[in-house]
C-alpha cells in the first residue's frame, strides 16, 4: 500500500471479536479491512473452552473447530480429592484457538471483508469525518474503526479504556489425551486467593493452565508445577508453553472515542470470576460490527452499558466471594444439587452469571 486506502469499517485484530465484527458488517454491505499483527493461522494462548452463549453466537461454519464436547467436570480444592459433576447432556464444548480463530477470519473473508494478517497498526488519529491509522503496510484511512487487539491494544490505549484488574495465565499444551480425560475437563481451585487451574482435553492434547493475579509469577509457576504434578502429567510431552495477561474495565470505561470503538479484550470485556474471554468477545465484537455499519456508535455503548456490564458486575462479585472463601464455593457447586445445576446451567448458556451468583 503506498497511498491511503479508504475503507468504511477497519478491524484491528483477528480473534473471535474482531472477526465478528469484520463478518457482521461486510454482511451488511461495508467496505471491511480486517488486520492483524501475526501470521494465520498463529498460536493462542487459551483454555478454548467455549459455553452454550459463545456456541450460540458462531457462524455455522466456525463449528468444525470444536474437537471435543464434555458432559462431566471434575473440581478439587487446592489439588486434594476429585469431586465431579456430571450432566445427561454436554456442557461444554473445546476447541484450540488457532483452529478456531482461522475458522471465523475465513467466515468473516466469505461474506466479504479484506484481511491481512502480518500487519501492524502502531498509531491511529482521527480526522474530519473518520480515521487515519498508520500501519506496518501504509496508510489506511477509515470510516470507523473496531479496536479488537487483545489485552495490550493500540486501540484501547487510544479510547482510554480503563482496567480494573489484570492477570497472569500460564498454560501448557500437552501430547495425547488419554482414557482419564477423554469426557471431562477438570477445575482446580488454588491457594492463594482468586487462583484456580483446568486441564481441557482436545482431539490430540491437553491443554493445563493456570491464572493469577498479575505480579504473582513466581507463583504463578510454581502453582503450574504442583497441578501438573499432582495430577501425573507433569512428564508428558510439551507441545506449547506460553502466558498471556488477561485484563477486564473498571465499569463504566470507554469503549469508543470518537470514531473508534473497542470490543473483546481490547476493551477489557470478559469475565471476572473464571476470565473467560470468548463469550463476550463474540458479544461484543458482533454488537461492534453492526454498530460500525449502521453508524450507530452511541448504540454499542449503550449495548455494553446494558447487555454486558451487568454479567461483569455480577462476576466481579463472585470472584470476591471465591477470594474470600474457596472451600465454601467449592462445597456449593460440589456438594449441593442446586450448586451444580447453576454450573451446569451457566455453562451450557441456559443461565447468566447473575444467577450463579444468587
Amino acid at each position: 500500500m503506498t497511498d491511503a486506502e479508504v475503507w468504511d469499517v477497519v478491524v484491528v485484530g483477528a480473534g473471535p471479536a474482531g472477526s465478528s465484527a469484520a463478518r457482521v458488517a461486510a454482511e451488511r454491505g461495508r467496505r471491511v479491512l480486517l488486520l492483524d499483527a501475526a501470521r494465520f493461522p498463529r498460536y493462542k494462548t487459551c483454555g478454548g473452552g467455549l459455553i452454550g452463549t459463545a456456541l450460540e453466537l458462531l457462524p455455522s461454519a466456525a463449528l468444525t473447530a470444536v474437537e471435543r464436547r464434555v458432559a462431566t467436570v471434575s473440581f478439587s480444592l487446592r489439588g486434594g480429592p476429585e469431586r465431579r459433576v456430571r450432566s445427561t447432556r454436554p456442557f461444554l464444548a473445546l476447541a484450540r484457538r488457532e483452529v478456531l480463530d482461522q475458522a471465523l477470519v475465513d467466515a468473516a473473508v466469505a461474506a466479504g471483508a479484506t484481511f491481512r494478517d502480518g500487519t501492524r497498526v502502531t498509531r491511529l488519529a482521527e480526522t474530519g469525518d473518520g480515521v487515519a491509522l498508520t500501519t506496518s503496510d501504509g496508510p489506511v484511512l477509515a470510516r470507523t474503526v473496531v479496536g479488537a487487539d487483545g489485552s495490550a491494544s493500540v486501540v484501547a490505549r487510544h479510547v482510554g479504556v480503563r482496567i480494573a484488574r489484570a492477570d497472569l495465565g500460564l498454560e501448557v499444551e500437552l501430547a495425547g489425551v488419554g482414557e482419564a480425560w477423554e469426557h471431562r475437563v477438570h477445575l482446580d481451585w488454588g491457594h492463594d486467593p482468586g487462583t484456580y487451574g483446568w486441564v481441557f482435553p482436545k482431539a490430540d492434547r491437553l491443554t493445563v493452565g493456570v491464572i493469577q493475579r498479575k505480579g504473582e509469577g513466581t507463583a504463578t509457576r510454581a502453582y503450574l508445577a504442583r497441578l501438573l504434578a499432582g495430577l501425573g502429567l507433569e512428564d508428558r510431552e510439551r507441545l506449547h508453553d506460553s502466558g498471556h495477561l488477561t485484563r477486564w474495565r473498571e465499569p463504566g470505561s470507554p469503549v469508543r472515542r470518537g470514531r473508534v470503538l473497542v470490543a473483546g479484550d481490547a476493551a477489557g470485556l470478559l469475565e471476572p470470576w473464571t476470565r473467560e474471554g470468548i463469550t463476550a468477545a463474540l458479544r461484543s465484537g458482533l454488537a461492534a460490527g453492526a454498530a460500525a455499519a449502521e453508524d450507530d456508535l452511541p448504540g454499542y455503548e449503550a449495548f455494553v452499558a446494558r447487555e454486558l456490564e451487568p454479567d461483569q458486575r455480577a462476576g466481579a462479585r463472585l470472584l470476591r466471594v471465591f477470594e474470600r472463601a474457596p472451600a465454601l464455593a467449592h462445597l456449593a457447586v460440589t456438594r449441593t444439587g442446586p450448586g451444580a445445576r447453576r454450573f451446569v446451567r451457566f455453562s451450557r448458556g441456559e443461565a447468566g452469571l447473575r444467577v450463579l451468583h444468587r
